[in-house]
């Protein structure tokens, strides 16, 4: 082996390097972190739950090392068989990883929901569990102590650290605190790579997301978006992309007057696509009925949530 072979394994050896799971209720700002931290849109976000469903791998890479963060579902009572799939999502995300990053809202309040993610959480052994006190720019800075001391009473943190997701108060400080737990070792990705997200995936949800805050409060939960086809024309790209809902009342309100608001949702969601595949981009969006798809394995599979990869 030579010196120079010698001397890049040891640099890559001296990396913090390691594996970090982001959990937490829904709507608490996971994917806004997430986003944040590697500075780039990969997991899209909105203001109504469970807007995440499926587990994301972000790459954070820096001179100190790397870490890939893992966005998952909001832990949440689920009503059918999608919402087993992301609570098994979420859930299953908090073993083989470096450590966890738990985000809560800024209150002394702790409700039923996070009591349970706290019994879940003592029954991780080994793993650095970090509470990271989120929407800090909604609260007074006198309260932010309150808050943490009602969190240190129910557990025994690594450490606790308050931020800011969207305006990216404290983010570095967060930074700095996960590689403190991290091994060190050998980088898992090119310092280039961003995300494992296919980019026909990435498409599909930003389409998702545009559908998701356009829409009414209870048709989001039942759509779905797949990529019918994506063909690349010089610098040009071909998207035909297909939204699933549930009923054909909802069908008509996506489609919207003359499709109104079949053409919101594709012009909202053309610049996010175009800023990731750095290309202009053509897309046609259709709409079709598939009824209680989110109780079909077969058809769950077919959107890109499949329960067997997480047994």
């Amino acid at each position: 082996m030579s010196d120079i072979e010698n001397l890049d394994l040891s640099e890559n050896n001296n990396k913090k390097v390691g594996f970090v799971s982001i959990i937490g209720r829904p709507n608490v700002g996971k994917s806004t972190l997430m986003n944040h931290l590697i500075g780039q849109k990969i997991a899209i976000t909105s203001n109504k739950p469970q807007t995440t469903r499926n587990r994301i791998q972000t790459v954070y890479t820096s001179d100190v090392g790397q870490i890939v963060f893992v966005d998952t579902p909001g832990i949440h009572k689920s009503k059918n068989k999608l919402g087993d799939y992301m609570v098994n999502v979420a859930t299953n995300s908090m073993k083989d990883v470096d450590a966890l990053l738990w985000l809560v809202e800024p209150t002394t309040y702790i409700g039923a929901g996070e009591k349970s993610i706290i019994e879940q959480l003592k029954k991780v052994k080994d793993t650095p569990i970090i509470l990271v006190i989120n929407k800090l720019d909604t609260i007074k800075k006198a309260e932010v102590l309150e808050v943490i001391d009602t969190y240190r009473k129910e557990f025994d943190f690594a450490d606790i650290i308050p931020v800011s997701a969207r305006k990216g108060d404290n983010l570095d400080e967060l930074l700095d605190v996960i590689f403190k737990y991290m091994p060190y070792g050998t980088l898992f990705y090119d310092e280039d790579t961003v995300t494992d997200q296919p980019e026909r995936q990435i498409v599909a949800e930003l389409i998702r997301e545009k559908a998701l805050r356009l829409l009414d409060e209870e048709i989001p939960h039942g759509v779905a978006v797949a990529i019918d086809s994506m063909k690349f024309d010089k610098k040009l790209c071909h998207i035909d992309a297909t939204i699933v809902c549930e009923k054909d009342s909802h069908k008509g309100i996506i489609i919207g007057k003359q499709g109104s608001m079949l053409k919101k949702i594709g012009s909202m969601a053309r610049p996010d696509i175009e800023d990731m595949l750095q290309c202009k981009v053509y897309l046609q969006l259709w709409v079709k009925v598939k009824k209680d798809w989110r109780d079909s394995d077969f058809l769950m599979k077919n959107f890109g949530y499949n329960p067997k990869e997480i047994e």
